[in-house]
């Protein structure tokens, strides 16, 4: 468990100073994630085997990178950083459900596709009158998230292996 924490740790710095880097570029000097996947990355090598295929130059294996964008495709992002591995959502709020609103992180900590090469953190909110409070997450929500993530870039996987 230490080692998971001092990962996230890891990426959150590294997520922190990549912003920190890209504010001071002009913004055609930097590149913008697609969300879509197309084109990729060019510029840290490409990967082999199972670690970066379909996308060259992405710091993290680009299936459980991929499978992340379509799990959560249906939350407002944040912020992208494929070299880092982390994806940053805005607050989501349910149309059947005003008065609860979530966000995720997601950690991807490998270049290959392991279990544990995914983390997710997730938030919870509740309204309380007119103001938003904390609120706790049930493992389990985490845990499926993560599951789904995983489950996706298999398929994602055995996709590309069949073509």
């Amino acid at each position: 468990m230490q080692q998971r924490t001092r990962m996230a740790l890891t990426a959150a710095i590294v997520l922190a100073a990549t912003s920190i880097a890209t504010g001071c570029a002009s913004s055609s000097d930097s590149p913008r994630p697609e969300r879509d996947g197309g084109g990729g990355f060019l510029g840290f090598g490409g990967g082999d085997d199972d670690r970066n295929a379909g996308e060259e130059g992405i710091g993290v294996n680009s299936f459980l990178w991929r499978a992340s964008l379509d799990t959560l495709r249906f939350m407002p992002l944040a912020s992208e950083d494929p070299f880092g591995g982390v994806i940053i959502t805005d607050w989501y709020v349910d149309p059947t459900r005003p008065n609860e609103r979530f966000k995720a992180t997601v950690y991807i900590l490998d270049t290959r596709l392991r279990a544990d090469a995914v983390t997710v953190s997730l938030f919870r909110q509740t309204r309380n009158g007119a103001a938003w409070q904390d609120a706790a997450v049930s493992p389990d929500t985490t845990i499926q998230l993560e599951n789904q993530i995983l489950r996706r870039a298999r398929e994602l996987r055995l996709s590309t292996l069949r073509n």
